[in-house]
């Protein structure tokens, strides 16, 4: 078995402001890091476009329309303070959804053991009726429902551990019984959710926040002592990962310590917890990282253990 790797040109047309964390860079600085030699033997694959069907999932129609409208035949278009949409940000954010999307077909029908999207804009703030915090659809909660829709699962587990906590996730699958979502991050921090007292309507939502300041050592207790056990006992039947990447010590918008060891340490876990329930089935997506060097780091040795365990 192989891991894929999902990607697209597309995405290095969605633009944002100069100075704006969330740039075209980011993916420039993840292709470099991947074309090591180290990483030949991934399946490399573009990313489709997602339908409409798929998003609607998660979004409504008014939704859709409204980030299709907003689009600008040239310049740039201010969506809320820190999202911007440009003339290819349509065609990157649908190649961001149906490269998830696509991932989650090539794991689920035993094409390649586990997979990697590295796509922008990133998904996890998206809430259902809300554009916010860099990212246009939740792409992430739009391939659980896919899993669920599409393949007939009926148990999806969503796991998160980007510095910022994935309000748009929970919102979108807040009522959806079929998955279980977890998520560490430093709080208080943008965007001011995910307290330990969302629970979601079936208690199906775990909330760790981390204080600011805290390193890889609080992070393996938080994932080890309380997200796993609790996501094992779930016995998911595909595991997928919003992948963020600015808990890193080096990152400029957050505070928590994490190391690129860290990175690895935690995606050994999650495929270890996949390993156990579902065949070792994982679909990670790149959400956020913003110190190129950092991102770089870490995404190699995130897909690095993916390929490791996919193999």
């Amino acid at each position: 078995m192989t891991t894929a790797f999902f990607s697209h040109p597309d995405c290095l047309q969605h633009i944002n402001p100069p100075g704006h964390p969330e740039q075209v860079a980011r993916l420039k600085a993840i292709d470099a890091a991947l074309a090591s030699p180290i990483f030949d033997a991934l399946v490399r694959r573009d990313a489709p476009l997602g339908d409409e069907e798929a998003i609607r999932r998660a979004h409504p129609k008014v939704q859709i329309d409204a980030i299709r409208d907003v689009i600008p035949e040239s310049g740039l278009a201010r969506i809320d303070p820190d999202t911007t949409a440009s003339p290819g940000s349509w065609n990157a954010a649908l190649r961001a959804v149906g490269g998830a999307c696509a991932a989650v077909d090539a794991v689920l029908t035993g094409e390649v053991a586990n997979a990697f999207v590295a796509a922008r804009p990133p998904g996890h703030h998206a809430e259902r009726a809300n554009a916010m915090g860099f990212c246009l659809f939740s792409n992430i909660a739009i391939a659980a429902l896919h899993a669920l829709e599409t393949h007939g699962l009926t148990r999806v587990a969503v796991l998160d551990f980007d510095v910022h906590h994935g309000n748009g996730t929970q919102d979108v699958l807040w009522n959806e019984s079929r998955v279980h979502f977890a998520s560490s991050h430093q709080m208080p921090l943008f965007p001011g959710t995910g307290a330990a007292h969302e629970k979601g309507a079936y208690l199906q939502i775990m909330n760790v926040p981390l204080r600011e300041g805290t390193g890889g050592e609080a992070m393996r207790e938080a994932w080890e002592g309380r997200i796993l056990p609790w996501v094992k006992e779930w016995e998911p039947e595909l595991v997928l990962v919003s992948a963020g990447f600015d808990a890193h010590r080096a990152d400029p918008l957050a505070g928590l310590h994490w190391t690129t060891e860290d990175f690895g340490w935690i995606t050994h876990r999650i495929c270890d917890l996949a390993d156990d329930c579902c065949g070792g089935k994982v679909v990670s997506t790149l959400e956020g990282g913003y110190d190129l060097e950092a991102l770089a780091d870490s995404v190699g040795l995130h897909v690095e253990v993916l390929m490791e365990r996919g193999s």
